[in-house]
């Protein structure tokens, strides 16, 4: 009962750090829209945080704790690389397209769509704090049962991304209306901008 127990906090506990709208969120969200390597995009994003919520598991919080240096350059990194992503959303804000003028597109790149969802978990440092030292602190007050929290932990992540990108598909007759992608990339520009300016200030 206590493994189910601290699997059912975990499963809660992940969900509530990663459903905050971020720019992974984001970036999941109009790859479920597209339609475009939405089963790669989840799985790199779900493997990246069971790697993360595993390492915070087995003690690697610490280290975080005491890497300021290792964090601000992650900020640094992090931070341009949202701003270069947004300033192609704000692009296709000017020039909106429907979603079947988006799918008549060329096949997209796999491994620049790959990548970015790999930059976007990778270079947030928010993630080393929040899933790696707060998951792990939390993890350890479960005792030996810390491994059944985390994997209710990456249970929440799998489902999330999952949910996302794949139920994203049922909003596809708003998308139609190019004005619904002008505001879907409004808002990835806005996220994307305002978490890199987070990071520097």
């Amino acid at each position: 009962m206590d493994a189910l127990t601290a699997a059912v906090a975990g499963l809660l506990f992940g969900l509530s750090l990663i459903a905050a709208i971020g720019a992974q969120n984001a970036f999941v969200l109009r790859q479920g829209l597209r339609r475009e390597l939405v089963g790669p995009v989840v799985a790199v994003c779900s493997t990246s945080d069971a790697i993360l919520i595993a390492a915070g598991v087995a003690g690697l919080g610490v280290l975080v704790d005491h890497a300021p240096d290792l964090l601000a350059t992650t900020k640094i990194l992090g931070a341009a690389f949202l701003l270069g992503y947004a300033a192609p959303a704000l692009r296709r804000v000017a020039s909106p397209r429907s979603l079947h003028a988006e799918r008549e597109d060329a096949r997209p790149a796999y491994g620049r769509v790959l990548v970015s969802a790999v930059l976007l978990t990778w270079l947030n440092p928010h993630v080393y704090l929040d899933t790696v030292l707060l998951l792990g602190s939390v993890a350890a007050s479960h005792g030996s049962d810390r491994w059944w929290f985390a994997l209710g932990a990456t249970t929440g992540s799998v489902l999330w991304f999952s949910g996302l990108g794949y139920g994203a598909r049922l909003l596809g007759p708003l998308f139609v209306r190019p004005g619904a992608w002008r505001a879907l990339d409004a808002l990835v520009a806005a996220t994307m901008t305002a978490v890199a300016v987070g990071l520097l200030v």
